[in-house]
């Protein structure tokens, strides 16, 4: 996987063609690119290979590979499942049974509330929440359920903090949860990594939930996924004037089960129990109890050591009258929520609403309550 032009579809087959052997499948590498017209071709090192362990034990993560009992079941079952995982937290999390909350970055208030509300309820019934710690919806999930387990899904290296304003959380899921990522310690997110990252979001869950999303996002590539693997999806529905509701809207209307809270659900999987990963030999080995696993893993790996991402990475620099905006949508909320929200000083908040009121951008109804005119 470390070896240029090796993806897993090539990495299985290359161990499959050579009977599980890795030394023999490098070896042939060479002859096979050459064979593709790639000269001069040349395999991952070993000093390379050793580096990037060196790395994550400095980061405190852990390598997972499939085959260990400590790897994901239901991602083992993928046939494009990672062949490695890195991993920062307790692994022990992935054994339970997990359902995705994914949603929209520019979420609004509303879409928050309800992403806290379900990752609160999933946690309660011992379900544990998995995103992809983006800002928004996924932020929400992920806070609300780390006393109860929650596993975050990066597209970057899982030392580095993406976005920067999740450090505190990263660093909250690191020590209660589990971070987990397919790529290199140390490695910056790029663009084409998250579509690879939603894959194993789905791959982890019994279901995905989508909150709130456009019709083209990043959360119906996830829904995409899930239902390519066998999960179910399920959607909350929104206002239709709304366009954050309107992959939500979709999703419902061909067919996803309709979510107003977390009973819908639960009722719509049903009793679940969490299967023993699969062993080195293709067996599932007796179940270990949750408990020792997981202060065994907690008393093996060292403190974890996040690094923030380059100044390259986007920054969010929007000003007060784009995040009244973000928040705001078709549907009415309350002044003294939008001002929680925002978390900024009354009168400067007051001022843009005014200017937003005169634009005609927001209209203010009966009872204290703001709207993002249609």
């Amino acid at each position: 996987m470390r070896s240029y032009r090796v993806g897993t579809s090539t990495f299985y087959r290359l161990m499959a063609e050579h009977d599980g052997d890795a030394a023999a499948a490098l070896a042939a590498l060479p002859g096979i690119a050459s064979a593709a017209g790639v000269p001069r071709y040349t395999t991952c090192s070993e000093e390379r290979a050793a580096g990037e362990l060196a790395s994550g034990q400095r980061a405190g993560a852990v390598p997972v590979f499939i085959g260990q009992p400590e790897y994901p079941a239901a991602l083992a079952d993928l046939a494009d499942a990672p062949p490695m995982l890195w991993a920062i937290g307790d692994p022990a999390l992935a054994s339970r049974p997990c359902i995705a909350l994914v949603g929209a970055r520019n979420a609004s208030s509303i879409g928050r509330r309800m992403a806290r509300t379900l990752a609160a309820g999933l946690g309660g019934a011992d379900r544990v929440v998995v995103s992809g710690l983006a800002r928004g919806i996924d932020a929400e999930a992920h806070a609300a359920a780390l006393p109860t387990g929650t596993i975050a899904v990066v597209a970057g290296g899982v030392d580095v903090i993406y976005p920067r304003e999740n450090a505190d959380l990263t660093a909250q899921i690191a020590k209660h949860g589990l971070i987990l990522s397919e790529m290199p310690v140390g490695m910056q997110p790029q663009a084409r990594h998250f579509p690879r990252r939603n894959r194993i979001i789905s791959g982890l869950s019994r279901a995905v939930v989508v909150v709130e999303a456009a019709a083209k996002s990043g959360s119906l590539i996830t829904a995409r996924d899930a239902l390519d693997q066998g999960r179910d999806v399920m959607a909350v529905p929104g206002h239709p004037f709304d366009a954050r509701a309107s992959g939500c809207n979709l999703l419902i209307r061909d067919g996803a089960p309709l979510v107003r809270g977390v009973d819908d659900i639960l009722a719509a999987l049903g009793p679940t129990r969490p299967e023993p990963p699969l062993a080195a030999d293709g067996h599932r080995p007796a179940p270990r109890p949750a408990r020792a696993a997981a202060g065994a893993s907690r008393n093996m790996r060292p403190p974890p050591r996040l690094n923030p991402a380059s100044p390259a990475s986007p920054v969010d620099e929007a000003t007060i009258r784009d995040r009244i905006l973000s928040l705001l949508g078709t549907v009415p909320l309350a002044e003294d929520q939008l001002l929680r929200d925002l978390a900024l000083p009354g009168p400067s908040v007051a001022e843009e609403l005014l200017a937003l009121e005169m634009d005609g951008a927001v209209t203010r109804q009966p009872g204290g309550l703001l709207a993002r005119s249609a």
